[in-house]
């Protein structure tokens, strides 16, 4: 075992100083600390060096490197604990190895903790640092770990006291809803000094801050007390309340007090959409698929209005084709079947977590997050729900009334000076020179985008939309205009930084496009009702007629996907088809208010259907230039 060993202090010689007791021998170079004392230990297992020895060669040397008590006992307890791992050391080496253990604890040079921690069972015991058997100490280890590693312990409810629950909340229900913030960092205070005190779980309390926060939306002050949690736990502990309503034992569904709770939270930058989102059901594409094929079946139902029965008999074809009937036409058939799809959608709305998110983000008023959720369940054509589209028709509300307050304005102004009421003319030029600028926010024009031709329910906001957007226009037509520099102030104050021919071709695009997607289309839907015609057509009217026809087509397209507008159109067509049957000299009057009611929401296809008619039937056109003449 010696051969294997080549000592580099340790030599003959050293040995041989160490073991006369030379008081003046040292070690002639420096030596690194763990190469020495290994050193030292082999010499003292083989029995070249008695024990006591070792404390004359630890003061006849100078260490390399640190050589402080506590660091020598620590080097010394690693290097007993490797050769007590040698199997093949001889018997009476390792007896010397247990009696130099022992030695070294007794001298003080090693703490016996440091064996104790390093060492086998075997070795303790053989060396008598342990007072049990190794087979009990392992056992008892084994037990030991278990508790710390495997066992709950740190919040265990039988731990925690319910007298701080209690005052916790307590102290959240009578929480003010306006407070300073040294009110809010005495609350907080407060919250931690109950966690300490009480044992309680912070995730518990976390928990039942955001309980009572749910009940309490319009007090902002919980907003300050969240921060002190972790940001990554309030998504992991509203994941659970989700996913506890997920749950196929649970009759109700998710309250809406949760999603604004949520919607509010990731409105003020606490938590992240993402980290919420992957826990809310169904997924996407679960939903996509059950949508596509309520869609597909919807677009059949639609596509058969208008559609000739090759079956049928010979007697329901001249039933059908009695001049002498009455002719009626159906103005409601659309608003009918999209009743009942809303109808058979409702649960959908009630078990779908994400369109609940959506509701939470309109009833927060955070658009940007709303529109982040309409983008990705564009394919659910989330707006169809009555709830959704009615917070959309509030932010849309919210966003034009201070626009819709300068209309308002102007229309009363110009009213009552044409009519002489209380006007002069220092006053109309006072109020032409200071005249505000209608500047709209692009988040409208997404939120028209958003909502479609679902504009239809609500008519008085359409025709709202439509003034606004004509003074919109008209203000940056003027600035166009007056681009030279001969504008008002407040004009100045809002385009001054903006090129006026550019902000007009900008304001015409949004306009272009609120018009293809939500204003026609939602006149489609409302039957015979002039007056949103008229508000449109007053908003059309601003733009180049190569405009107005491009919308015209877009208007018309034959690749439509939504089912009410396929079957507005189909209905329209089928009922202007059934008035040309039964177009006679006698009936024109009341033939002709049929065809103007169907004209006032569908103008497109009803001309285009009487154009494909007349083109169809040459024996038409006498009693069509009759039906015109006397129209």
């Amino acid at each position: 075992m010696s051969s294997l060993i080549n000592c580099e202090f340790f030599t003959e010689e050293a040995v041989k100083e160490l073991k006369d007791g030379n008081p003046n021998f040292k070690f002639p170079t420096s030596a690194p600390l763990l190469r020495f004392l290994y050193e030292l230990t082999w010499v003292m297992v083989r029995g070249e060096l008695p024990f006591p020895k070792s404390k004359a060669a630890l003061e006849a040397v100078e260490f390399k490197d640190c050589g402080l008590e506590e660091e020598v006992g620590s080097v010394f307890a690693d290097i007993v604990t490797q050769m007590a791992q040698d199997l093949t050391m001889p018997g009476e080496c390792r007896l010397r190895l247990i009696k130099l253990a022992k030695w070294l604890v007794e001298s003080a040079l090693v703490p016996l903790r440091f064996f104790q921690e390093r060492c086998e069972e075997e070795f303790l015991w053989e060396s008598e640092m342990i007072k049990i058997k190794a087979a009990d100490l392992k056992s008892k280890e084994v037990r030991v770990n278990t508790r710390l590693l495997y066992q709950q312990t740190k919040f265990n409810l039988l731990r925690e006291e319910s007298e701080g629950y209690a005052k916790l909340v307590t102290l959240l229900c009578q929480v003010p809803q306006s407070s300073t913030n040294n009110g809010s960092s005495a609350i907080v205070g407060i919250i931690k000094s109950l966690i300490g005190h009480f044992d309680l779980d912070p995730n518990r309390v976390f928990d039942i801050v955001l309980e009572c926060f749910e009940l309490q939306p319009d007090n902002n002050v919980f907003l300050e007390l969240i921060p002190m949690f972790p940001k990554s736990h309030a998504s992991q502990i509203l994941g659970f309340k989700f996913q506890y309503y997920q749950r196929m034992e649970i009759t109700h569904s998710t309250p809406e007090g949760l999603f604004h709770l949520t919607a509010l939270l990731i409105k003020q930058d606490l938590i992240d959409i993402d980290s919420i989102y992957c826990h809310l059901l169904p997924k996407d594409e679960e939903a996509f698929d059950s949508y596509n094929a309520f869609s597909a079946r919807r677009l059949d139902e639609a596509n058969k209005i208008g559609k000739i029965n090759l079956a049928a008999t010979g007697k329901d074809l001249m039933d059908d084709d009695k001049q002498g009937g009455d002719v009626t036409v159906d103005l409601f058939a659309a608003l009918d079947m999209e009743t009942e799809a809303i109808a058979e959608r409702l649960s959908e709305l009630e078990n779908n977590q994400t369109l609940g998110l959506l509701m939470g983000f309109l009833a927060v008023d955070d658009w940007y997050h709303a529109r982040i959720l309409f983008e990705r369940l564009s394919r659910l054509n989330p707006v169809e729900h009555v709830q959704i589209c009615d917070g959309l028709f509030r932010l849309i509300e919210k966003s034009i009334s201070s626009g819709y307050e300068i209309v308002r304005q102007t229309q009363f102004f110009s009213y009552n000076t044409s009519s002489g009421a209380g006007f002069d003319t220092l006053e109309s030029a006072n109020f032409s020179a200071t005249r505000p600028f209608i500047d709209l926010p692009t988040e409208l024009f997404e939120m028209l985008a958003s909502v479609g031709p679902y504009m239809y329910r609500d008519t008085l906001l359409l025709q709202k939309v439509c003034r606004v957007l004509r003074g919109y226009y008209l203000s940056a037509l003027e600035l166009s205009t007056n681009g030279d520099g001969a504008v008002s102030s407040n004009i100045v104050h809002v385009g001054g930084n903006r090129n006026p021919r550019l902000y007009l071709k900008d304001a015409r695009l949004r306009i272009e496009g609120a018009l293809g997607a939500c204003l026609l289309p939602s006149l489609q839907l409302i039957p015979a009702n002039p007056a949103v015609g008229q508000e449109i057509w007053e908003l059309l009217n601003l733009l180049p007629y190569e405009v107005r026809y491009r919308l015209y087509g877009e208007w018309e397209r034959d690749e439509e996907q939504l089912p009410m507008i396929l079957a507005a159109r189909q209905t329209a067509k089928l009922d202007t088809r059934r008035i040309l049957k039964r177009l006679a000299k006698e009936n024109l009057k009341q033939l002709g208010r049929m065809v103007a009611k169907l004209a006032h929401a569908n103008p497109m296809t009803v001309l285009r259907t009487i154009v494909n008619q007349v083109l169809g039937f040459n024996l038409i056109l006498y009693c069509f230039s009759i039906f015109w003449m006397e129209f």
